[in-house]
């Protein structure tokens, strides 16, 4: 099973549209995650249309139409594991500990907020993703989405992919 992941995409604020590169992945993705800050409804029309399977959440900047839509936390069991998405998850320090406190029974937690690409894990085996930005790289290099893969009741293939500089 086929993964793709975003998060923060804050459209138009940020960009005008989501970039080419991650909008040729969404028929290769059997699920797209989006861990909130749409921004605009029109991005969750176009996610909710070409992808085989959404699952997705509101952020902070999300306003009501969207969080008329959209869970706060969402879940769902793939391939054997047990995922959970959500905006934020406070500071990075003691991030693991907390969110494996707050989410005992999940495999991987996809987050976002801080636009940083993150992937750890927890001592409680819990796995911790944030797929950064496709349009809003802040302090980092580049904007960035992941890609991954559920084989045999396990995450793998984690790719992080690294968008041009506008």
């Amino acid at each position: 099973m086929r993964l793709l992941l975003m998060s923060d995409t804050h459209v138009p604020a940020r960009a005008e549209r989501l970039p080419e590169r991650l909008l040729a992945e969404l028929p290769h993705a059997d699920v797209v995650f989006h861990a909130g800050d749409w921004v605009d409804t029109a991005t969750l029309d176009l996610l909710e249309s070409h992808s085989r399977r959404l699952i997705g959440v509101y952020g902070n900047n999300d306003g009501p139409e969207l969080r008329a839509r959209l869970p706060e936390v969402a879940y769902a069991e793939l391939g054997g594991l047990r995922f959970g998405v959500v905006h934020e998850t406070g500071p990075a320090e003691g991030r693991e500990v907390r969110s494996a406190a707050r989410f005992p029974d999940l495999d991987v937690l996809v987050f976002g907020h801080s636009h940083i690409p993150w992937d750890t894990t927890a001592p409680s085996g819990l796995r911790l993703i944030n797929p950064g930005s496709p349009t809003d790289r802040r302090r980092q290099p580049h904007c960035t989405y992941l890609t991954a893969t559920v084989t045999d009741g396990a995450l793998k293939d984690v790719t992080l992919h690294r968008l041009p500089r506008r």
